[in-house]
């Protein structure tokens, strides 16, 4: 039982926040293309991973999203699997506070080296490939 707990916490441990590190270190910014319209997106982990259930692990983030058409931003917590290098989660973002109405970014967001980032987007409607 013990054995356990140490590499929970040893993992816990692994993917939280440092407390001296800046807040660069832990944010991910990115402008996609849209149409023609830039959005940017930018994700910053606000604090340290927290066990769920089902073998996943809370990371708490807010998130940014702005365009020429507005702006926006949210806290939040992303599940990932926990013990992976890298894991990832899709987000779905709807673009009309944007000015981008009517239109949804699917986001593939990974968690690796105590960051998330976008690692692909797919606009619909019409299924393109953005990144």
């Amino acid at each position: 039982m013990h054995s356990r707990f140490g590499v929970v916490a040893a993992m816990l441990l692994a993917t939280a926040v440092p407390a001296t590190a800046g807040a660069q270190d832990h944010c991910s910014q990115e402008t996609l293309d849209v149409r023609g319209t830039p959005v940017t997106v930018a994700y910053c982990v606000i604090g340290p991973a927290r066990a769920a259930p089902g073998g996943e692990i809370g990371i708490p983030v807010q998130a940014s999203y702005g365009s020429p058409g507005g702006s926006f931003g949210r806290r939040e917590e992303l599940l990932f699997i926990s013990g992976e290098g890298s894991s990832r989660v899709v987000e779905n973002l709807a673009l009309g506070p944007l000015g981008l109405a009517g239109q949804t970014l699917h986001l593939t967001l990974v968690y690796a080296a105590g960051a998330v980032r976008v690692d692909g987007a797919l606009l619909t409607p019409g299924a393109i490939t953005i990144k």
